[in-house]
């Protein structure tokens, strides 16, 4: 047999389990980014292999780029981008170094003048961009950008300057929402579950957990759909469940949602992988190709919220 240079395969998840299934997906579908997450998370794969895939997405200025986020094409480095980049290299176990200092030097260059970031910059212009992701000349701050990045950081214990403002403003974002939408909330959990004030984190989840359930914003029957309210401007169907804000057991979130309603939205989750082996995205499909690379993003993520509930996946 001739020498490929590749590594051993290690062994196979038990034949049409819930990873067996989601592994042929993988290979047959993923981006190599994804492939060597899968292999990371599933299969006792390197972290190395992640962080060399995850270059090719890095850009001279410190930021991410080249559609790292499917629904932003083009080269140019933007902020939500580079979020998911820190998210990769936190769920490796290499968000530290030079590479994040590198990294807080971009986020520094494009923050707004209250030093957090907009959701995307305007530089994006003249690329193919989803229909739903604005493209403006003055963009305004967004937690939804700037929480998930903060709360990396801190859970990472990197300490920039930048880091400083940005803070300040993710706990007045937070503790002044009043009406808000999933992702939104999403962003804000992403922060508390790693701000080091951890009194006033608590305190702040308290109020979103409620303002969560009084605005309908967790479809907790997932057998009565019909009865929760999407929200303006997603897609039909696009709901949010109690294991999109509570991710793992440990999340703040978690509290705000009942033994029973999480094992149903845990339940949920299970049955919605595909014949394919693949999970479904359930934001608006605007063109081919973010589709079918979003797709493996959804699905490693399901097998990990799965599993750290003890869910049996393979």
């Amino acid at each position: 047999m001739a020498e490929t240079g590749a590594s051993p395969l290690p062994p196979t998840p038990p034949a049409h389990s819930p990873l067996f299934r989601a592994e042929q997906f993988v290979w047959l579908t993923a981006r190599v980014l994804e492939q060597r997450l899968f292999a990371y998370h599933f299969l006792h794969g390197g972290a190395d292999p992640v962080e060399t895939a995850l270059d090719a997405y890095r850009n001279q200025d410190g930021g991410y780029g080249h559609a790292l986020e499917p629904d932003l094409r083009g080269p140019v480095s933007q902020p939500l981008h580079t979020a998911h980049a820190l998210h990769v290299l936190d769920a490796i176990g290499h968000c530290g170094g030079q590479r994040v200092e590198r990294v807080c030097r971009y986020l520094t260059s494009v923050s707004t003048p209250d030093g957090a970031l907009p959701a995307v910059h305007p530089g994006q212009r003249g690329y193919p961009t989803a229909p739903f992701v604005p493209v403006v000349d003055d963009p305004p701050s967004e937690l939804l950008a700037t929480g998930p990045v903060v709360g990396v950081l801190h859970r990472n214990e990197v300490w920039h300057a930048w880091l400083f403002r940005a803070t300040d403003f993710c706990w007045q974002a937070v503790e002044s929402l009043k009406r808000s939408h999933p992702y939104e909330i999403q962003a804000a959990v992403t922060f508390l579950d790693s701000a080091p004030d951890r009194p006033r984190a608590e305190a702040a989840a308290d109020r979103l957990g409620r303002l969560v359930r009084e605005q309908r914003l967790a479809a907790l029957d997932p057998e009565r759909l019909d009865a929760y309210p999407v929200a303006p401007g997603y897609a039909p169907g696009e709901h949010h469940f109690p294991h999109d804000y509570a991710r793992t057991p440990h999340s703040l979130a978690r509290v705000w949602f009942t033994d029973d309603e999480m094992e149903r939205s845990l339940d949920f989750l299970a049955s919605e992988q595909q014949e394919d082996g693949g999970w479904p995205i359930r934001w608006r499909q605007w063109a081919p190709a973010p589709a079918q690379e979003a797709r493996p993003l959804v699905t490693i993520q399901a097998l990990r919220t799965l599993r750290s509930y003890s869910r049996a996946i393979g």
